[in-house]
């Protein structure tokens, strides 16, 4: 046997024969086992106690407690205990009865050697199979989790994301987040959070700047002085106050005023700001993550974004894909949804029709993972039987009909549109010799409009 491998393993003789007992114990010693002994049934009850074995050669015949009225209990509190039991008495009648209550093997007396050495590592082999395949699972799960931080799905683009978050989590970059509406933008800034050990056990604070005034978002962010404003009675602390150490996550940041840009840009730059009304100066030590559905470049060259400040939200972009790029997650998605909306609702569903898993697997879901909730939500809250059928779901009709506007090749007509774009790029980069200041000019954009249109449509530099 493997000497190495064997010290991994613990095993228990219960025999009430000191000769056969302390024969077998210097035989698994020798061999490199961590070996013990009981002489008596109860007393191996009292080892088992304080350490569990990962075999036990057992005695079928012990005074008291015999080794057939304890292989039960001991199956039952030790599952993975593998039991040999060893008997003077071999009768196919036994050795059926012992394998029946959970033994591995049986083995007569008089015990030979090279017998128990087979049996045992019989149960060693299968014991290191059982953990190469938990090992494996395990790898498998950490490189392809189906869930990360409470967010669903095993597809290649959620995979990058979970590789980005963990990648990012620990430094203090600012991240823009961006993608649909619906799509999670707010699970992934709280995941960040989460997952950053420097300040996960701080606050987090979210504010959707696009429901807030210009006055009241200013407020909000820097908080204000009595008298500041008509209404303002008394001093407030700003969300970056309460905030400091942690994480504030600034979802539809395109929403922001030219003013509340610079003023943003100020915190980034120096980490330091003042209350509306005051002019005390305050630092604060804040990770800053920003979200936004609509597409920055074009606000920019709009100028109803600040360039400055766009290139300082950009340090990481983090693109959360549509629901619809990722159709191999809608399952999982459903399943989740079903078991939260179940739990909440006290009821016991078990399944989902084989017509409501196709349509919605087919649907576009332009609302994205917020849409598929809301519709299973309503769908478990009106299923009266343990299976969600079409006539559960509320508006079946609407997610069989296709929402979103189509060619005949499947894709959306924002795909549609951006395609001759990326061509038209391509070709101009080729035609320059992929000289980007050329091709920007070529293009009349500038070349920093081209750098962030390259981006988008993962048009790579790279022609070497």
């Amino acid at each position: 046997m493997d000497k190495i491998r064997n010290k991994d393993y613990s095993i228990l003789v219960v025999d009430d024969e000191p000769l056969i007992r302390e024969s077998l114990y210097e035989i698994l010693r020798i061999d490199g086992f961590r070996a013990h002994m009981a002489q008596s049934g109860e007393e191996a009850l009292e080892i088992l106690k304080g350490q569990e074995f990962d075999i036990i050669v057992m005695d079928m015949k012990l005074p008291k407690l015999s080794g057939l009225e304890m292989i039960e209990g001991v199956k039952k509190d030790y599952p993975e205990t593998e039991v040999i039991m060893v008997t003077g008495y071999g009768s196919i009648e036994s050795a059926v009865e012992a394998m029946k209550k959970g033994a591995f093997d049986y083995i007569t007396k008089p015990i030979n050697d090279q017998e128990i050495k087979m049996v045992i590592n019989k149960i060693v082999e299968k014991k290191e199979i059982i953990k190469e395949n938990r090992e494996l699972k395990k790898q498998i799960a950490k490189s392809h989790p189906s869930s990360f931080c409470s967010m669903i799905g095993a597809s290649d683009s959620m995979q990058r994301v979970y590789h980005i978050i963990e990648s990012v989590a620990t430094s203090n970059a600012t991240i823009l987040i961006t993608g649909e509406s619906g799509t999670g933008k707010g699970l992934v800034a709280r995941a960040i959070h989460k997952t950053d050990q420097n300040r996960k056990d701080e606050p987090f604070i979210e504010v959707s700047c696009g429901a807030l005034s210009e006055t009241l978002l200013e407020s909000e962010l820097f908080g204000h002085a009595k008298g500041a404003f008509t209404g303002a009675i008394k001093d407030k602390y700003g969300r970056f106050e309460v905030a400091n150490g942690g994480t504030i996550f600034l979802d539809e940041i395109d929403a922001f005023s030219p003013n509340l840009q610079v003023k943003l840009l100020r915190i980034l730059q120096d980490g330091v700001f003042e209350r509306v009304g005051e002019n005390v100066t305050k630092k604060a030590d804040v990770r800053i993550i920003v979200a936004t559905n609509r597409d920055l470049v074009d606000s920019v060259e709009e100028e109803k974004f600040r360039e400055d400040l766009y290139y300082r939200i950009n340090v990481i972009n983090l693109h959360i894909p549509p629901l619809r790029d990722r159709k191999e997650d809608v399952p999982m998605l459903i399943n989740h949804f079903i078991e939260q909306y179940c739990r909440v609702n006290n009821k016991e569903i078990k399944n989902i029709s084989d017509e409501v898993k196709k349509t919605f697997f087919n649907y576009n879901w332009p609302g994205n993972i917020r849409e598929l909730e809301n519709a299973i939500e309503g769908a478990v809250v009106m299923s009266k039987s343990e299976v969600i059928n079409k006539w559960d779901v509320p508006n079946f009709k609407r997610f069989a009909q296709t929402l979103v506007l189509k060619t005949t090749n499947g894709k959306s007509l924002k795909k549609v549109m951006e395609q001759p774009e990326k061509e038209t790029i391509l070709s101009v980069l080729e035609e320059c010799n992929w000289n980007r200041n050329k091709a920007a000019a070529a293009l009349g954009i500038n070349r920093t409009t081209l750098y962030n249109k390259m981006k988008k449509f993962d048009i790579f530099f790279d022609r070497s």
